[in-house]
Order: structure tokens, then C-alpha cells, then sequence
């Protein structure tokens, strides 16, 4: 008859139909107890986890103790069972009175096994636990989700159950006395692999894995595989149990669940390079700009020294800035890991600023309040890019109405007690860098979750759940810490503590002065928040014989427009900072000078500019493209002449 010993009979007996009142327990042959029923743990408190290797008599306690276990399955072997009044012990200390039937359990492999039957008081009717042992077998061939077998010590199977015909497909008559090695594939075979998992039970008392294995009728499945080694009390190996458990379908949920998540993370990478490549295409466009206008006012007839050199510095500066934009969208793009190297922390975040404010758009105002010092450090550049970025992204989408996001910068030097509180980083200089938003903030419980791979609050499809996480691996494996400090509608500051590196001060070079406006017929307000393109439209407008006036977003312009009466021609650009864009400030400004002849420009092309926005540079007001040539913005502002 198909029988088992195995310490995992708690899974077994979990799903087996077992009468009520036999709270069943096996017993080896030192009354050590190696499994029991579901009914025998619910009754005693025990987790199916929690009495492996535990001394029935731990369990159950006579009340005239007849020599303890060993007695009891002495005289059970003897007698065949016996029966004991008494008491089981619960995890909580409690004794219930109860008898229990001790019944030796011969198995296939001649094992001297034993059931204990506990009942309640008064012992039970001798006809319904008399049979302890084919009550054992009713348990086992009631199982149809587990293959349950034994082997003989050289692997061949001497017992069968109906879950082993169910995931393999054999019959009973087809497998008794054949190697149980027939249901690995060839090549785990021609390895030896069957061989190695008998050996590791043998040795180690017990084998467990996972892996591919075959059906009679040739496919696979992916099982879960229990071996554990059966010996009796002189430690004689008498045989092996074993149990399967066919897990396709759960391996199959897994792959599709993973192969789901890679094409969600893919699809949100290429959304994030569509929304980028439009922000990137802007700045570009800016470059140009200054590079094509450098290149016009050098070709005119030769001016001051110094002027030139401040056109060629801009083109230079534009230059380095597209060079760097380059390296950040490569970055982005690649896979392969990046060596660390020395750093400013300051000068990254600097030339990371363009990208970092076209994934921070109006009405989002982006502050920088970095140490006037260099602060160095050693890290992955790229991954210290894209760490920035993701907390930016997080910070963006905590302000879905706009608010203020500030990134800070700033030497610290780390005690051996905050250091231990800090994930038991070392003490010494650290460098801080903090982005801080004023969002909707963290409940204590979205915080303690913060860093879970794949947690995020935000609706399906909107996010991955790896940003803060990537953050959190990425810091740590360069030796620092993050933390987060936030309360549910009080905005979020998140700190990353990176090691500082002691170099000497870098000389930077000095940001050019603003243009100064000169003499000229016409007046003209400059409005334009990238320095570099303000500055060479002034130095261009000025060539061509206009009086200039410069402001870096829409306020300042029209307290400008509020204050000087000589302004003719306003030239902005669409997208500005500080909540308000070119198309607003120009319809404000017609308001306050219903005469004043407006020009808008922009990066970004008509179609990719919002519906308002858009509407107002195609037909309300003239527009200029970027990048343009001097000769463009000339025929421009030439063709706002009143007729």
C-alpha cells in the first residue's frame, strides 16, 4: 500500500480530508513528531512550521507516566497500539484532557513508524482509530495535488498516489520498481543530477528545489521537489520519501508578471524619451541660436576685443552645453554600467539644469540654492543623473497644481552616532543634496514603504514603483544615505548623503555681464530666461541699430512695460518661467500699450506648443522659430512696421 514518512506532512495534511476528531500525528521511530494534521495543530495552537524535531511527549502528557515515549511506542510496537489518558499540552501552556492511541506504522520500506491519535476525553470508540494505520493511507491517497512516494535507498519507487499519477501521468503498475530518475529530463540525467539530489538527502537529511521536469507524455512542468531521507533508530538508511508539487501554473503567472513589468518599465522609458526629446529638442534649438548668431556678428565689420571675445565665450558655453545634453540623452539611452569618477556635485547640477526644467514645467518653479564652494564627490555620473531626475519626476507629480521645487547643495560632516542612525554609513564629510518640493507629502506609511521595489501610490500604468528605489540602491552602493523627510500635505524633502572628496577649489569661469542698452531709434524688450540667447539677441538687436531693454520672465517685464513709456517692440520667448508664458505676457502687455508691436519666439514648433499657446503664435501674434539667423529676426521685426 502507498504510504509516506516525511517531515512535510503539515502541507499534506493541510489539504487532506482528515475526520475530525483523529488530530493525527506521525511519530519516528525515537517518538520524535514529523508531521500532523491539520485538526492536531488547530487543537494544540501550533503553526505547521513549529513542531518539526519536537518529542511527543512534549505534546502530551500522561496522566501516570509509563516511562515516558520510548515506552509508549515500545509497547506499541509490541501490542501493535496502545492507548494513553492524559493530557495535550497547547502552545499556550493550556492542557486539555484527552487520550491518545499510539499505533506502530509499517511501511513499504519496513520503516518502524507510529501514528498518535489524541482525542477528547472520554477515549473514543475503538472501531474508528483501531485502524490508525489505514487511516494514514486514506490520508495520503486522498492527496491529488502532490505527487507522494517512496524510494528504496537507491531511488527506485516503491509506493504510489493518485497526485502522482495526476501530475506524471503514470500509473501505479507503470512505476513501482523503476528509477525515479525517469522523470528528470535527458540532459538532467546524462549530469547526474538525480544522483546528486539522492546523495544530498542522504547527507544532509533532507533536498529541496525547483527546476524543469518530464510527464509521461513528454512535456515539462516546473516542480517544486521534496526528498527526505528515512532512517530507523540505529541510523540505518532505509529509503527516501518523496514529494512533488507541480507549480506551472505559478512559474508560468511569474514569467508573464515579469515579462509585464519589463514592457511597463519600456513603455515608460520611451514615454519619458518622447516627453524629453521634445524638452531637448527646445534647448537644442536655443543652442543654435546662439551658435548661428555668433557666427553673423563675427562676420560683421570688427569691433572691440572684448565684445568678441564675449560672442565667441557665449558660442563656446552654447557649444559645451549641447556637447553635455548629448552625453546625458546617451547616458540615458545605454545600459552598460559607468566606472565612478571625481565630480562637483555643484557643476552637474548645473549643466543638468536644462533637462532637469523640462521635466519640471511651468507652473513649477525650479530653485537652485547650491554652495558657493565646489563639493566633490565620487560617483557614477550617469546614474547620478538619472537619480536626480527620478526624484525631479516624483517631486513634479507630487504637484499636480504647480507649486515650488528647490535643489540644494551642502557639505556636512557626519558624527559616529548619526552615522549609525544613517543605515550605518561611516563618519566623516558628506555631501548633501537635497530636492525638496512643496506637494502633497507622505503619510508615515507611504514612508516606511518609500524604498520597496515596485510600491508606488500612483494609479496602474503611471508608474513603475522602482524611481525611489533605484535612488536608495544607487546612493548606497556609492557609500551614503537617503532620507526623506515629509507629512501628508506638508510637501517632501528627500536627502542624499554622498561621501565628499577633498580636492582643491577649481577656478569656474565668470558668467558674462548683462548687455547694456545703447542709443537707438526703436526700443526693444528682450524677454528670454536662458542667458546665453538674451545675451546674443541683445548683442544682435544692437548691431542692427535698437535700443534694448532685458527681462528674465513676464513679471519683470511688465513692471518694465509699467515703468518705461519708450517701449515699441516686444520679442519674448513663448515659454517662460514664474506661471505666466510669452502668449499671456504679450496679451498683457497690449492691454497695458494697446500700440506695442509683439514678436514671440520659441524652440519648440507650433505643433508641440499647448492649444492656447499654440492658437496665439500661429495667427494673434507674429512668431519666429528657433534657432533663427540675425537676417530672419531683421525681416521679423521689419515686417511689424506700421504701413
Amino acid at each position: 500500500m502507498p504510504v509516506i514518512a516525511c517531515r512535510d506532512l503539515f502541507t499534506i495534511a493541510a489539504v487532506a480530508p482528515v475526520p475530525r476528531i483523529a488530530k493525527l500525528f506521525l511519530l519516528d521511530p525515537r517518538g520524535v513528531v514529523t508531521g500532523g494534521s491539520a485538526a492536531a495543530l488547530d487543537e494544540a495552537g501550533f503553526a505547521a512550521t513549529e513542531l518539526s524535531e519536537t518529542p511527543f511527549d512534549r505534546l502530551f502528557a500522561a496522566d501516570t507516566p509509563p516511562g515516558g515515549c520510548a515506552a509508549w511506542l515500545r509497547a506499541a510496537a509490541t501490542e501493535g497500539q496502545v492507548t494513553i489518558a492524559g493530557g495535550l499540552i497547547c502552545k499556550d501552556g493550556t492542557r486539555l484532557p484527552a487520550s491518545v492511541v499510539i499505533a506502530r506504522l509499517d511501511t513499504a520500506c519496513g520503516a518502524a513508524l507510529f501514528t498518535a491519535v489524541v482525542s477528547e476525553m472520554p477515549p473514543p470508540d475503538d472501531g474508528v482509530l483501531a485502524d490508525s494505520e489505514s487511516q494514514f493511507r486514506l490520508l495520503v491517497q486522498g492527496v491529488t495535488d502532490y505527487a507522494i512516494y517512496m524510494l528504496d535507498p537507491h531511488g527506485n519507487i516503491a509506493s504510489w498516489n493518485p497526485g502522482g499519477e495526476r501530475i506524471k501521468g503514470y500509473r501505479e503498475e507503470e512505476v513501482i520498481g523503476r528509477h525515479f530518475s525517469l522523470f528528470y529530463a535527458a540532459a538532467d540525467r546524462a549530469k547526474g543530477e538525480p544522483q546528486r539530489n539522492l546523495a544530498v538527502a542522504a547527507r544532509e537529511g533532507r533536498y529541496e528545489a525547483e527546476g524543469w521536469r518530464v510527464r509521461k507524455d513528454g512535456t515539462r512542468f516546473w516542480a517544486n521537489a521534496i526528498i527526505d531521507a528515512i532512517r530507523d533508530a540505529q541510523g540505518t538508511l532505509l529509503g527516501f520519501a518523496k514529494i512533488t508539487r507541480d507549480l506551472t501554473q505559478k512559474k508560468t503567472a511569474e514569467e508573464a508578471l515579469e515579462e509585464t513589468r519589463a514592457a511597463l518599465a519600456k513603455s515608460q522609458k520611451m514615454e519619458a524619451i518622447g516627453q524629453l526629446t521634445s524638452g531637448i529638442a527646445h534647448d537644442f534649438n536655443n543652442l543654435l541660436t546662439i551658435i548661428a548668431n555668433a557666427f553673423d556678428l563675427l562676420a560683421l565689420p570688427a569691433r572691440d576685443p572684448a565684445y568678441e571675445r564675449r560672442i565667441i565665450d557665449s558660442a563656446q558655453r552654447a557649444t559645451e552645453r549641447g556637447a553635455r545634453l548629448t552625453q546625458q540623452l546617451l547616458a540615458f539611452s545605454r545600459r552598460q554600467p559607468l566606472r565612478p569618477r571625481i565630480c562637483d556635485v555643484n557643476g552637474v547640477i548645473r549643466g543638468s539644469e536644462p533637462v532637469l526644467r523640462v521635466a519640471c514645467p511651468a507652473p513649477i518653479a525650479v530653485e537652485l540654492n547650491l554652495s558657493p564652494v565646489p563639493l566633490t564627490v565620487e560617483i557614477d555620473l550617469p546614474q547620478f543623473e538619472a537619480t536626480l531626475l527620478n526624484l525631479i519626476v516624483n517631486a513634479r507629480d507630487a504637484m499636480p497644481s504647480g507649486g515650488r521645487l528647490r535643489i540644494s547643495t551642502r557639505f556636512e560632516t557626519i558624527g559616529s552616532a548619526r552615522a549609525r542612525a544613517m543605515s550605518g554609513i561611516a563618519p566623516g564629510d558628506y555631501v548633501a543634496v537635497g530636492v525638496a518640493d512643496t506637494g502633497e507629502g507622505m503619510t508615515a506609511a507611504v514612508r516606511a514603504r518609500a524604498f520597496e521595489p515596485f510600491f508606488t501610490t500612483k494609479e496602474i500604468g503611471k508608474g513603475s514603483g522602482l524611481g525611489l528605489s533605484q535612488v536608495y540602491g544607487f546612493v548606497g552602493q556609492s557609500g551614503g544615505h537617503v532620507a526623506i523627510d515629509s507629512e501628508a500635505g506638508s510637501g517632501t524633502t528627500v536627502t542624499l548623503y554622498l561621501p565628499a572628496v577633498r580636492l582643491p577649489a577649481e577656478a569656474r569661469p565668470a558668467d558674462a555681464a548683462a548687455a547694456q542698452p545703447g542709443a537707438a531709434k526703436q526700443r526693444v524688450l528682450v524677454v528670454e530666461d536662458n542667458f546665453d540667447v538674451l545675451d546674443v539677441t541683445v548683442e544682435t538687436l544692437r548691431g542692427m541699430g535698437y535700443d534694448v531693454a532685458t527681462a528674465a520672465d513676464a513679471p519683470t517685464a511688465i513692471a518694465i512695460l509699467r515703468r518705461e513709456e519708450n517701449i515699441d517692440i516686444l520679442f519674448s520667448d513663448i515659454v517662460m518661467p514664474r506661471g505666466m508664458n510669452g502668449i499671456e505676457l504679450a496679451r498683457t502687455a497690449l492691454r497695458l500699450r494697446p500700440h506695442l508691436r509683439v514678436l514671440l519666439a520659441s524652440g519648440y514648433p507650433l505643433r508641440a506648443l499647448a492649444g492656447a499657446e499654440r492658437r496665439g503664435a500661429g495667427g494673434e501674434f507674429a512668431f519666429l522659430s528657433k534657432p533663427y539667423r540675425a537676417a530672419e529676426l531683421a525681416r521679423a521685426l521689419r515686417a511689424l512696421q506700421p504701413a
